[in-house]
């Protein structure tokens, strides 16, 4: 397995793809602030949150990096292609089951089913994240894209 590769071309990958959903957000094409909501995990006060939120989703981001490296040396190759195919099924999980479940997990985001809390702070992200935007899935299906594009790109299967 590259893993030289996967520690730089992981966090370039995820750099990009924070990029990417960052500048969504910016331009109100989403309301998803993925720093805000995983790092309110953590802490209740949202400039803090952003700070250990980026921390989290770099590591985050290397481990799936991980997993697509895993992949590539199981099938012997690594393609844009291959690595895209990748993307749009990390999108696939995260959009369909990892942010619907989140609610669950998470101590300041309110509910679907129970509704608000006095903890709460974030609303509930919803099937495919469409509570925070109409656009939220593109956006997020875009990203992930960039993400296994790049990765499928740089990784290389020794």
């Amino acid at each position: 397995m590259d893993w030289q590769g996967w520690a730089l071309f992981g966090l370039l990958a995820t750099g990009a793809l924070t990029v990417v959903m960052i500048a969504a957000q910016m331009a109100g094409w989403t309301r998803l602030d993925l720093p805000l909501v995983l790092g309110t995990l953590l802490t209740p006060d949202p400039d803090r949150a952003r700070v250990a939120g980026f921390f989290i989703h770099l590591a985050a981001g290397q481990v799936f990096a991980l997993g697509y490296a895993a992949t590539f040396a199981l099938l012997g190759t690594a393609t844009w292609w291959i690595g895209a195919l990748l993307g749009l099924l990390h999108v696939a999980v995260a959009l369909t089951v990892i942010l619907p479940l989140l609610p669950g997990v998470h101590p300041r985001m309110a509910s679907t089913r129970a509704g608000p809390a006095n903890r709460a702070v974030l609303e509930p992200p919803g099937l495919l994240g469409l509570n925070y935007g109409i656009q939220t899935p593109a956006i997020a299906v875009l990203a992930h894209l960039i993400y296994g594009t790049v990765l499928g790109l740089l990784l290389r299967v020794p």
